[in-house]
């Protein structure tokens, strides 16, 4: 069984019942002069997680491993975005209104889309979410109850929001997580390194943190 050094401690999983979950790598929250950079963050703190999670994708696919995505995002009628979350942001830069890569956060618009360096190959579950979280009103417990997942792999973005709320859900159903620091990212440094000691305080609370390389190995042994 593969193991890797992880805090708080070694994460060991079975191949066979492990998938590697993509969190929201969407063009919206990652390209220049998108909807999270219109909002005044810094881009290139979600964009330095795109190689090493691209040298993962590599190595699971290799491997013959299951990929999920997931992408945030509403319906073009908004029937499934709240008001709560719809009147976030700035008055002129909500979702649904027209943004650099097309309506922000709705579904078949460019922006919505996944960046092209980790685009899903044929196969690959890509999870249309409507909230934060991957399980919320989604077929992601559907899909991993078929696979028989037990552990899964976490990336994406970002870790104190979609990563952390997907994490959350996932250890009350039961999943043993991993979370890779490298191919995780928030726009706030500081949200970065404490979202990731969250995750792995008090003897693993919500899970493991470990570094991509360490999977990669873990997986071609």
């Amino acid at each position: 069984m593969p193991t890797v050094d992880a805090q708080p401690g070694p994460f060991s999983f079975d191949k066979d019942s492990t998938a590697l979950v993509v969190i929201d790598m969407q063009r919206d929250f990652l390209l220049p002069g998108g909807f999270g950079e219109s909002l005044g963050n810094d881009v290139s703190q979600l964009r330095r997680t795109i190689e090493p999670l691209a040298a993962l994708l590599k190595g699971w696919r290799e491997a013959g491993l299951p990929v999920i995505h997931t992408r945030e995002g509403h319906k073009p009628d908004l029937s499934d975005c709240p008001p709560a979350k719809l009147s976030r942001g700035a008055p002129s830069m909500r979702i649904g209104d027209p943004g650099a890569f097309g309506r922000i956060l709705i579904q078949g618009e460019y922006g919505h889309d996944i960046v092209d360096e980790l685009q899903p190959v044929d196969g690959e579950v890509v999870i249309d979410k409507p909230g934060k979280g991957a399980f919320y009103a989604t077929e992601l417990s559907d899909v991993l109850d078929k696979l028989g997942t037990k552990s899964l792999i976490v990336t994406g973005v970002t870790t104190e929001v979609c990563v952390h709320t997907t994490v959350r859900e996932a250890n009350d159903r039961g999943y043993e997580c991993l979370v890779l620091a490298d191919c995780v990212g928030s726009y706030f440094p500081e949200f970065q390194q404490v979202g990731l000691k969250m995750i792995a305080a008090q003897g693993g609370i919500f899970g493991w943190v470990a570094e991509s390389p360490s999977v990669i190995a873990a997986i071609q042994e």
